[in-house]
């Protein structure tokens, strides 16, 4: 299985989770205001909040992941990016001062 694909399954679900606790949430205050519970406005306050407070927490679930697979891709030995980009670099420097004592080489 590609690693970009199971990333994106393993983001889409904590969306999904998320989604459907707010669906949970939102039936249940439904139910509150049908029976008298609590008020529309305080159910909607209370929803509001309570989705915020999921956002929220979905971030931080999407930070601790990323910096998680960081750590695991570095556990690895996968280089990041800027490593591979710097190796290039030091590898075109080097192909150019080969190819330099090559012609000196010639001449």
């Amino acid at each position: 299985m590609d690693n970009n694909n199971l990333i994106n399954q393993l983001l889409m679900l904590g969306v999904g989770t998320t989604s459907i606790v707010a669906e949970k949430l939102k039936e249940a205050s439904d139910e509150w205001v049908n029976n008298g519970t609590i008020q529309p406005e305080q159910a909607k306050t209370m929803m509001d909040d309570l989705v915020d407070k999921l956002k929220n927490e979905q971030g931080n679930f999407d930070e601790q992941f990323q910096r998680q697979l960081r750590n695991l891709l570095m556990d690895l030995g996968v280089p990041r990016q800027s490593e591979l980009d710097e190796l290039r670099g030091r590898i075109d420097r080097l192909e150019r001062l080969v190819r330099d004592l090559e012609n000196k080489m010639w001449r």
